[in-house]
């Protein structure tokens, strides 16, 4: 049998109810995946920025990592799902191209990402199983809805044209 193979770009999300192979490509984002085997659902979110400004439309907040999470938890509620049953999955928040100017005390925007995915993950009351964050290296993620496996590429660090 042959899944549907979906390739998300950042600021989308999707929720399968279907095995499926959710797929996307990370740098400074963050992809989260949440996954129920007794409901056989599985969902991938890829949040570009960390919070959401008040009162966006749907597709406005699927671009932040807040918005997103909290999102998704709320389509799982309405599914049935226990939050406890639920395995979560994090990744991405790279700094993946050079930052000439650092600003001390100020994150890259990449680990902004990578504290509000746990810092709602945690408040929403998910239990992160598995993560890669942070680095210099973006990563590929293949996800498996009906098996909740993800498959992780580290791509190639960022070079410097010469």
């Amino acid at each position: 049998m042959v899944l549907p193979d979906l390739n998300l770009q950042p600021g989308e999300l999707y929720l399968a109810r279907d095995p499926a192979i959710l797929r996307t490509i990370l740098g400074s984002c963050v992809g989260v995946t949440f996954w129920s085997k007794r409901l056989g659902a599985g969902a991938l979110c890829h949040g570009l920025l960390p919070r959401c400004p008040p009162n966006p439309t749907p597709a406005e907040g699927y671009r932040y990592v807040d918005y997103s999470i909290r999102y998704l938890a709320r389509q799982f509620d309405q599914l049935g799902a226990c939050r406890r049953d639920l395995e979560v999955k994090l990744f991405g928040g790279a700094d993946v191209l050079p930052v000439d100017r650092i600003v001390p005390g100020k994150a890259t925007v990449g680990a902004q990402n990578c504290a509000v995915a746990l810092e709602v993950l945690q408040q929403e009351g998910f239990v992160v199983s598995a993560s890669d964050l942070g680095g210099r290296r973006g990563r590929r993620i293949h996800f498996h809805t009906g098996t909740g496996l993800v498959l992780l590429h580290r791509l190639a660090l960022w070079k410097e044209p010469y």
